[in-house]
């Protein structure tokens, strides 16, 4: 009997260990994205609330924030929050696309932020309208080389993974197209489906479901191999174009100065609810990121990444203003 006790507490004490976290909020936590409803920051926002709010024992509330370049608006926001972890911020790979477009920028990415979590990364899809008559990239292309000026691209915003695909896009090709900027990553894609922009290149997590109804076309993935979610979409490099690689990565923020517990309660929630939400993630075609786990992992990350895209930036042609 003493031995089947013991058992149980040894079964239970993860669970219990789970339930202490080492800091408890005494309110709802309010949940910053910087972009529209419908993207795939906001999706992965919405997937983590609920179990990180059950381990934490208080509700994640998600709120939209859009506006400025790659979502300055809102992340000023959270910059200037008080960092008592009453306030967070799910934020893209835009936060590290920002300062090379930006030349005053409002804060700074890395000092001004705690790292709470990787919560992975997306590949990202170029989609156009099915009523294009394109069914290949090499068709979309050669429409684009035979009408300079003509079209659009649609960004969800001025420095956003999204804006970024786009314009890898047009300096490997070689084409004369432009952006058009929505307010998010959901909006951007329905300027695809109403036929105000030629295409996006959109994260697969937000765009899967669009793909599946045909509201859109799936041209190719930007990147160097097929997703699992969508194995009948050739990469770009199977069509020779390496170069034409962006994707997504999506991460979890608090102010500067947040409490090193409370960061640490942050960071294995999330942790936790990954594992619980695997199944979920996995569906809106998020890839794990494991080797990043810790704050200074994370923030680190976000360092080497902003001088990645600067260069990126400068490729293409775009210098901050």
């Amino acid at each position: 009997m003493q031995r089947r006790a013991l058992l149980a507490t040894a079964t239970l004490a993860p669970f219990a260990a789970q339930a202490q976290p080492a800091w408890r909020p005494d309110r709802p936590i309010r949940v910053v994205v910087p972009y529209a409803p419908g993207g795939t920051t906001d999706v992965l926002a919405r997937i983590m609330a609920e179990p990180v709010g059950q381990i934490l024992g208080q509700p994640l509330v998600v709120e939209n924030r859009p506006g400025g370049a790659a979502g300055l608006v809102g992340t000023d926001f959270v910059a200037k929050s008080t960092p008592d972890g009453t306030t967070i911020i799910v934020h893209s790979n835009g936060h590290a696309i920002a300062p090379a477009l930006v030349a005053r920028m409002p804060f700074d990415p890395v000092a001004d932020f705690a790292g709470l979590s990787m919560l992975g990364r997306v590949p990202q899809v170029l989609c156009v309208n099915p009523r294009l008559p394109v069914t290949t990239l090499a068709e979309l292309v050669a429409l684009l080389r035979a009408n300079p000026g003509r079209y659009h691209f649609a960004s969800a915003g001025i420095g956003t993974a999204v804006h970024l695909g786009g314009e890898i896009f047009r300096a490997v090709t070689q084409v004369d197209i432009a952006a058009v900027h929505y307010r998010g990553g959901g909006p951007a894609m329905q300027g695809v489906i109403t036929g105000e922009a030629i295409f996006t290149v959109d994260p697969i997590a937000s765009a899967l479901g669009h793909i599946r109804g045909g509201n859109v076309r799936a041209l190719v993935v930007a990147g160097p191999e097929r997703a699992p979610t969508l194995p009948d979409v050739p990469s770009a490099s199977e069509l020779g174009l390496p170069e034409f690689a962006v994707d997504a990565w999506i991460i979890a923020m608090a102010p500067a100065r947040t409490p090193p517990q409370v960061v640490a309660a942050f960071n294995a929630a999330f942790a936790t609810a990954q594992r619980q939400a695997a199944q979920r993630m996995a569906e809106q075609a998020v890839l794990p990121m494991p080797e990043l786990q810790t704050p200074e992992q994370i923030m680190a990350f976000v360092r080497t990444d902003m001088a990645r895209y600067a260069a990126v930036m400068r490729g293409a042609g775009i210098r901050p203003e």
